[in-house]
């Protein structure tokens, strides 16, 4: 099973990054990343079944968001190559934040796993992941 890892400590406390990991269809934080993050549905982006679509190319839905452990779990339903529907399948991503009490700050860590015949997924979404932890923290400095 092809998966990823990918992780940033950010100096912020980890309220303030959950405060923005959190919300499933506020992607304003990683403005060269995602040009637009357009909610699907009635389901508040904080409520498991929350849809949305990235760069008009990305169908994910939120399963979980649990405040308790930090933890933010999606899937991606389809999507251009190679993580489209026809290449891969049962793709879940999460986000997980543990906190350094000793600086008061965060560890951010997003992981992803699907099934697939292939490799190809593993470089594009490790690229898009550190870019978008790139992001999270250029937007925590800056305020």
């Amino acid at each position: 099973m092809p998966s990823t890892y990918q992780s940033i400590h950010i100096n912020a406390p980890i309220d303030t990054v959950w405060e923005i990991v959190s919300h499933f269809h506020d992607m304003s934080w990683t403005p060269n990343v995602i040009s637009s993050c357009e909610a699907v549905g009635d389901t508040h982006g904080r409520e498991p079944g929350a849809k949305r679509i990235l760069n008009e190319a990305f169908h994910e839905t939120l399963h979980e968001v649990d405040l308790g452990s930090h933890t933010v779990q999606y899937s991606i339903d389809d999507g251009p190559s190679p993580v489209s529907a026809n290449d891969v399948t049962n793709y879940y991503g999460e986000i997980h934040l543990v906190p350094v009490t000793a600086s008061n700050s965060t560890v951010v860590e997003w992981k992803s796993s699907w099934e697939s015949d292939s490799e190809d997924a593993v470089e594009f979404c490790s690229t898009i992941y550190s870019a978008l932890l790139g992001e999270l923290a250029t937007t925590l400095e800056q305020q």
